[in-house]
């Protein structure tokens, strides 16, 4: 029962008991009809009700909410109908979160009378750093007085998880950034004691308030989350407490689980607490409540049945509804970008080359320069070093360290965190070290940042610019010199591009800059100061500050003698960043008889620039400082294979990188391994004489 006795409203009450049992029609309709609604996988709010519902009454169209996969009563609760929940549960065209493309309560929502909620993903715990970029991005504006909406209200941020995911590593992240920077977040923790059939004994030292006390500057609660009551006030003073003191909370909320963990995995396979759990139930909880204070059983039978038809005829309407059609899995995949042309002067007034860093840090400059809503952020970019290549010299002295700012190790962080700062209208250009140490990232990544444009139906594009120093050079070893291009061009979703000079890179930066997706930029360090002999033409003279190259744009570096290319005794090398340069000492050991085509974007791919050079020369060498086995070069090479094979004069080769698990510290070894000029003009001869 109910113990303690709270002063709220009548009206809430009576509120909450509709919303409790609407959520419990909806899970007995889906019961009903489990052998049609089990088609697509889905999970209930079954013994969870209380507390979403105590926490959703409270959320106002200011706020942001990242509901986990159990949170249907929260949905209802800010204002979704059961007509809504089921479009996504059938998967059908009108889903209003993702059009039909995910699981049921994986929502994605910007209407303007309701709580926002970016992109949610299946990958347990995974919102909890993308949200956690949401306070980040509300609590930056509010320092830069940079208001996002006109209400009065300050904005509250809600992270919902289930206990099971808070040991993961991400979430970790989530916990300490917001406790550092004192963000205004409430992570509310829905604790069931079961994963699937994992048991609390089996999979964690401590519950999520005691694991969060480690966390100074997090304060944390737990209540009883069956008890609607003490759910909605407690959760009220806390939601009131970050309204007006902008401070990280988590609370810690006891329930039982009286549904199956998913439609595919049934509770009476492997649960012996059934009995035990629905002594728990919210439900009759609330129910004994309001007869208490005075509610009729006629008020409330009367309820209980209006919701239920009300359940019923929302499952038959939904079920006849519209489902996507075929040509709807091709729409926003990306939201469409401005900079679509060349602009701006790709050689300034400078009468001198300067080195590519210099360029990047330029673009950097003006962006920021011009941009209050533009961010800088990453390991060692910050006031005291700007960058362990000083490709961020000075920026946080010039701008301030509100916009240029170090993080911690945490590379899903910075990349993660950029999902919900771009949904706050923020633009944030973020760095990841080396490539080496994108992995710890790739989750947030793929899960997150790439899916997110065409899973939320093309409501929360994610604008972010995420720089990778990448390649090797000079001894760097085999955790400071790989190539991550073969891995980040089977990511569906981002963009990818990858210069060869400074002029590109500027222009590059511009670009990513203005695009609303998401963009990876490597850059080569071997190219970044030109110390690596023929690297020279890294170098350039710098473009003006209006300088936009679009991706997906490559560029013919040389060509070969017309002669020679009309005699068919010439060869297209097809490459990007050092490759180019590898090329460019290669031709001259054949002279007048090597075009290069530079690439410049990965994704997009200018194939229409990439298949016209192939068709004139019929003979084509893919360059990769890659090791060449399932590369991202080789898969290059048969495309153009299968487009241009009736113009080819001998098959299109690919060479690279010597296939090895590591590139070795030794510098003899890391010669013997990477590509060189020497070896792309013998590959070149080889292929000149087919």
């Amino acid at each position: 029962m109910i113990h303690i006795k709270h002063n709220i409203a009548r009206s809430v009450l009576k509120r909450g008991f509709r919303l409790m049992a609407t959520a419990k029609a909806m899970t007995r309709c889906y019961e009903q009809h489990f052998q049609t609604v089990s088609k697509y996988v889905h999970a209930t709010s079954r013994g969870h009700e209380a507390v979403q519902i105590g926490l959703g009454l409270h959320l106002g169209p200011e706020d942001w909410v990242s509901p986990y996969y159990r949170d249907d009563a929260l949905l209802l609760s800010i204002g979704m109908s059961p007509y809504d929940l089921m479009l996504q549960l059938l998967a059908k065209k009108d889903d209003p979160f993702s059009g039909g493309r995910t699981y049921y309560a994986h929502p994605s929502l910007n209407d303007p009378d309701k709580p926002k909620i970016i992109h949610q993903s299946s990958a347990t715990g995974m919102q909890a750093i993308p949200t956690t970029g949401v306070a980040m991005g509300l609590q930056y504006r509010e320092k830069e007085q940079l208001p996002l909406t006109e209400s009065k209200v300050p904005p509250v941020v809600v992270c919902s998880l289930g206990d099971a995911s808070v040991t993961e590593g991400e979430v970790a992240e989530a916990f300490q950034m917001a406790a550092l920077w004192q963000l205004p977040i409430l992570f509310l923790v829905q604790d069931n004691e079961w994963d699937i059939s994992a048991h609390a004994a089996e999979i964690r030292a401590q519950n999520a308030r005691e694991y969060a006390r480690g966390f100074h500057g997090l304060e944390s609660l737990s209540i009883d989350g069956s008890d609607f009551v003490e759910c909605y006030s407690k959760l009220g003073e806390v939601i009131h407490t970050i309204r007006d003191e902008r401070r990280p909370f988590l609370v810690h909320a006891s329930v039982p689980l009286l549904n199956h963990h998913t439609s595919g995995v049934r509770k009476e396979w492997y649960r012996d607490d059934l009995e035990e759990q629905s002594l728990r139930d919210p439900y009759p909880l609330l129910r004994t409540y309001l007869e208490e204070e005075g509610f009729s059983d006629a008020v409330l039978d009367k309820i209980e049945n209006e919701v239920q038809e009300e359940v019923d005829r929302a499952y038959e309407i939904a079920l006849t509804a519209e489902d996507p059609e075929p040509e709807d899995l091709f729409t926003h995949d990306f939201a469409s970008t401005p900079v679509t042309e060349e602009k701006g002067r790709r050689t300034g007034d400078q009468q001198s080359a300067i080195v590519m860093v210099d360029c990047a840090l330029h673009a950097m400059e003006e962006i920021l320069r011009e941009h209050p809503e533009a961010l800088f952020y990453g390991q060692d970019v910050g006031a005291r070093l700007g960058g362990v290549f000083r490709e961020a010299a000075n920026l946080a002295k010039k701008f301030g360290d509100n916009r240029v700012f170090n993080t911690a190790i945490q590379e899903a962080f910075i990349i993660g965190s950029t999902v919900g700062m771009s949904a706050v209208g923020l633009k944030p250009i973020v760095e990841v070290q080396f490539a080496d140490y994108l992995w710890p990232g790739l989750n947030q990544l793929f899960s997150e940042v790439s899916r997110s444009c065409y899973l939320s139906n093309g409501k929360w594009p994610v604008s972010m610019v995420l720089r990778v120093p990448v390649g090797a050079y000079g001894g760097g070893g085999p955790y400071h010199s790989s190539s991550m291009e073969s891995v980040l061009t089977n990511i569906q979703g981002i963009k990818i591009a990858y210069p060869s000079n400074g002029a590109d890179l500027k222009g590059l930066l511009k670009a990513a800059f203005y695009d609303p997706n998401p963009v990876v930029v490597f850059e080569h360090k071997g190219l970044y100061w030109s110390k690596v002999p023929g690297t020279e033409t890294a170098r350039c003279v710098e473009p003006d500050a209006d300088y936009i190259l679009p991706l997906g744009k490559g560029r013919m570096v040389q060509t070969a003698d017309t002669d020679r290319i009309e005699t068919g005794e010439s060869a297209l090398i097809v490459t990007y960043g050092m490759g180019v340069h590898w090329a460019l000492g290669a031709s001259k050991q054949l002279p007048g008889q090597l075009s290069i085509l530079d690439l410049r974007s990965l994704y997009p791919l200018d194939e229409d620039l990439i298949y016209e050079q192939a068709r004139r020369h019929g003979r084509i060498l893919v360059v990769t400082e890659e090791s060449v086995d399932q590369s991202f070069a080789r898969s290059l090479a048969a495309r153009i294979q299968e487009n241009c094979f009736e113009s080819l004069d001998a098959p299109v080769r690919t060479v690279g990188s010597e296939n090895v698990p590591a590139i070795p510290l030794n510098e003899k070894l890391e010669k013997a391994m990477l590509l060189s000029s020497g070896k792309v003009a013998e590959a070149a001869q080889q292929l000149l004489a087919y």
